[in-house]
């Protein structure tokens, strides 16, 4: 399948506002662990991410998939208004199965994880659950519709928000109560936008029987991934907060943390192909599913691979600088726990959902959470921390695999039938891995001759800061220049991702494999 023409501007110019908008609050989204780390006790840190890790299972295991089928239906759609009014209705009574699930097991929860200071949040943590879960549907509703920029702005002003009122609280001394009696309040108003935003604008009345039942039958193997998908990725987390003191778990944590890079790029990119997808579909060009998916997958890799690669070859330096010296003990799980953005560089499960292809999606999560299960066990028992983010990365990688296999018959038709090796971009992967490594092997060797000259700088965050700074212009430096060894232009590829609406149907492609 050959190209006929490229233009400037292709689909992934759609999600630009999308990329903008998380770019802009990636900063103040990153401050909260950091801020938070230095605040709080390592005990109370401790117990905010355990808190934290109760929400968020609920918040992506309830909804059950029916707000993510929004990326299949509203785009083939003529009345939008049921889908969108199904999904919210749905979400709003999954929230408050979620807050009642918090209410009743939190003491259960609290006495496994080995910290009752867990129990003076129920409250809270119910009413956060339930807000957050019921406006899940908020962002997505306007993605699904093609309404980049109004979704990114909504994105904006919500991290924005979000940010601001788990920092502030603890900045002017009233700890981990005051954070959690803020977020419950921002949750309670991002539920009342979700209700004003979503419908407006959309035609049709708020349910349909008939187009409820179809909407849940497509959600429901994507929803069922999920319950297995979430818990799985999370088992480890649990695993080792039942294992080691808040503390200790603490220190887990800060090496399973990852810069916002992968949510900024992955998800507007991969959103943006799921509506694509079904563009193609709905004017009857499915064959040229691949070329999106290639140039997403191979756009991805530019940026991924070398943001793994500095990651863990200037751990030391990251963790150091970020949280301190009292967490450099977690730089050997952060190193494992960078393979996650490497993975994440194939938008598979987009393209799943976006084909309807969701069962795949369901076995692939069937089987990591089978795998997940001894691996997790037997590592955390005997090797601890280590072991447990060991279990997980393996996990990933079997998830992944299961995923790939199952894609080629999601952008096959039945002229052009594809194998793994036709979907994958191997130019972009090679290029990106050669300079990723030699940039990488250059911060190593840095280390190496100025480790020594460190250990006199005075304390404090610049000081701090100092070699992790030489260490990413080194690292940017020789990325760089390998790049334009091989013949790429790095500019050429972040303009690709930069903020401009283009026109969907911009591209057209002729050929026969």
């Amino acid at each position: 399948m050959n190209e006929k023409s490229a233009p400037a501007s292709s689909f992934l110019g759609k999600a630009g506002p999308l990329v903008l908008a998380r770019l802009f609050t990636a900063g103040l989204t990153l401050s909260i662990p950091l801020v938070l780390a230095r605040v709080l006790s390592l005990e109370d840190y401790g117990t905010y991410y355990q808190l934290f890790l109760i929400a968020t299972t609920l918040y992506y295991v309830l909804p059950f998939g029916v707000v993510q089928s929004l990326y299949y239906f509203v785009p083939r759609a003529e009345e939008k208004r049921p889908w969108l009014g199904q999904a919210l209705l749905f979400t709003s009574g999954a929230g408050l199965v979620g807050a009642a699930l918090v209410w009743g097991l939190l003491g259960f929860v609290a006495d496994r994880f080995g910290n009752p200071a867990l129990l003076p949040y129920r409250a809270t943590l119910a009413a956060y659950t339930a807000f957050l879960i019921g406006s899940f549907p908020l962002e997505i509703s306007l993605t699904s519709q093609g309404r980049t920029k109004q979704s990114a702005l909504v994105y904006l002003v919500s991290d924005v928000v979000r940010a601001a009122v788990m920092v502030v609280p603890c900045l002017l001394g009233a700890g981990l109560h005051g954070l959690m009696m803020a977020v419950a309040g921002f949750a309670f108003l991002r539920y009342v936008a979700t209700w004003v935003v979503v419908p407006r604008g959309a035609s049709g009345p708020l349910v349909r029987a008939k187009l409820w039942r179809e909407q849940i039958v497509y959600a429901a193997p994507f929803g069922a991934a999920m319950a297995l998908a979430i818990p799985q990725q999370n088992a480890h987390l649990y695993m080792v907060a039942g294992a080691v003191a808040p503390a200790l778990y603490a220190l887990y944590r800060v090496g399973c943390f990852q810069l916002p890079v992968v949510d900024l790029l992955y998800t507007p990119t991969s959103e943006v192909l799921m509506v694509r997808l079904g563009e193609l579909d709905k004017q009857g060009r499915p064959e040229e599913g691949v070329l999106a998916f290639r140039e997403a997958a191979g756009k991805l890799a530019f940026v991924f691979l070398p943001f793994a690669a500095f990651l863990f070859a200037a751990a030391p330096e990251f963790i150091g600088a970020l949280f301190g010296a009292k967490f450099l003990p977690a730089v050997p799980i952060f190193r494992v726990s960078v393979l996650g953005v490497v993975l994440a560089i194939l938008p598979m499960d987009g393209v799943l959902r976006a084909r309807g292809h969701t069962r795949a999606i369901f076995v692939s999560y069937l089987l990591k959470a089978v795998v997940t299960v001894p691996l997790v066990w037997l590592g955390v028992r005997h090797f601890g921390m280590m072991g447990g983010v060991v279990s997980w990365a393996l996990a990933e990688v079997v998830g992944k695999c299961s995923l790939l296999v199952r894609v080629p018959a999601a952008l096959s038709t039945p002229e052009h039938p594809l194998r793994v090796r036709d979907v994958i971009p191997w130019r972009e992967l090679g290029k990106a891995s050669v300079a990723a490594v030699a940039a990488g092997v250059a911060v190593f060797l840095l280390r190496a001759g100025t480790e020594h000259a460190w250990l006199g700088l005075p304390e404090g965050f610049v000081w701090r800061i100092l070699p992790l700074a030489l260490a990413g212009m080194l690292f940017l430096a020789g990325y760089v220049g390998v790049l334009y060894a091989t013949g790429v232009r790095p500019l050429s590829v972040l303009a690709s991702l930069r903020a401009r609406r283009a026109s969907c149907s911009s591209r057209h492609v002729t050929g026969g494999r």
